[in-house]
């Protein structure tokens, strides 16, 4: 008596195969976690700068908040960044803004923390959370 010819895959294929896909996930992930971040923190950044240009055009007009859009990062959905604008003093040139990561956010433990850009063009990153702080170049790193 014969057998009909079946086609299936042995246990051993299956291994393989689950190993192949472990071994892509090991590298996948993380890479992908950190191409995530590295977008939010140009999102970041790039909100900083277009609140700059905001408050640079209405200087003459003594606007001390930012409207809706500007006031987070991305400018659209929900926010992982929330920026707003501090008063100024002696050192700022005459504005200074921030852009923190929101609580709830995925970037809350990233160790860039709170970007700063100020009037003098001025850039620069506060972490208030304890861990080591990358330097200003890795953070605003937009290449």
């Amino acid at each position: 008596m014969r057998r009909p010819n079946t086609s299936a895959f042995t246990l051993l294929e299956l291994v393989i195969a689950l190993a192949i896909a472990a071994t892509l996930a090991a590298f996948a992930i993380p890479s992908y976690r950190s191409h995530i971040a590295r977008t939010h923190r140009i999102d970041a950044a790039s909100a900083l700068y277009r609140a700059a240009q905001f408050v640079e055009g209405a200087a003459s007009d003594g606007v001390l908040a930012l409207p809706p859009g500007l006031d987070q990062a991305p400018q659209f959905g929900t926010p992982v960044y929330h920026v707003r604008m501090l008063p100024a003093d002696e050192t700022n040139g005459g504005y200074s803004i921030e852009a923190t990561p929101a609580e709830a956010g995925p970037m809350r433990e990233d160790p860039c923390g709170t970007f700063m850009l100020d009037a003098t063009g001025q850039r620069g990153n506060r972490n208030d959370v304890a861990g080591s702080m990358p330097t200003s170049s890795e953070c605003w790193n937009t290449s």
